[in-house]
């Protein structure tokens, strides 16, 4: 898992997108950025009391969510506890959700930064592929629809934040991601 790589604007790093009954709408985690621009070093901003926001949002966008009940008490202390770095809010958010999702990855974190041209043959640079305003095409992906509140509505959103799948789709959200 990189953490020693320079922190990037207009990224999933500080950010998600949710489905709400307005259409997709996009979470962001404010970031002080000091003396240096490692991830790592990215402090979390209590400026605009942005964790209620975000919780009620999530509230407001979820709560006739099949699973929205089932995970809350998962999700709420996200929107509770103070990190003092983006990269440990990351991680810890990480870990919750492979363990709600019941998926058990060999996370390795970087010591150092390498760039792409200096990475092993055996090792994919993923660092730049998923992004919210520019994404590298993929012309083998293609998001499978699943159930969601809101489609009737709107149809099916893809590209939401892995917390649409959980809190529509429940235990069945490591069929989706595996099938």
């Amino acid at each position: 898992m990189e953490g020693c790589e320079n922190y990037q604007k207009q990224t999933f790093r500080n950010r998600c997108v949710i489905a709400t009954a307005n259409g997709p709408q996009a979470l962001t985690i404010p970031v002080v950025r000091g003396d240096s621009d490692c991830l790592r070093d990215i402090r979390i901003s209590d400026h605009g009391n942005w964790r209620h926001v975000h919780w009620h949002a999530l509230l407001s966008a979820y709560s006739e969510s099949p699973f929205f009940e089932y995970y809350a008490d998962d999700i709420q202390p996200f929107f509770e506890r103070r990190w003092t770095f983006l990269h440990d809010m990351n991680m810890d958010i990480c870990r919750k959700i492979c363990e709600l999702v019941d998926i058990r990855p060999d996370i390795r974190y970087t010591d150092e930064y390498m760039p792409a041209d200096a990475l092993p043959p055996h090792v994919i640079d993923y660092r730049d592929a998923i992004r919210p305003k520019n994404p590298v095409p993929d012309d083998e992906f293609e998001p499978r629809p699943y159930y969601q509140v809101y489609a009737r509505k709107h149809g099916f959103l893809p590209n939401m934040s892995i917390l649409d799948l959980l809190f529509n789709m429940g235990p069945e959200s490591i069929f989706y991601l595996v099938g």
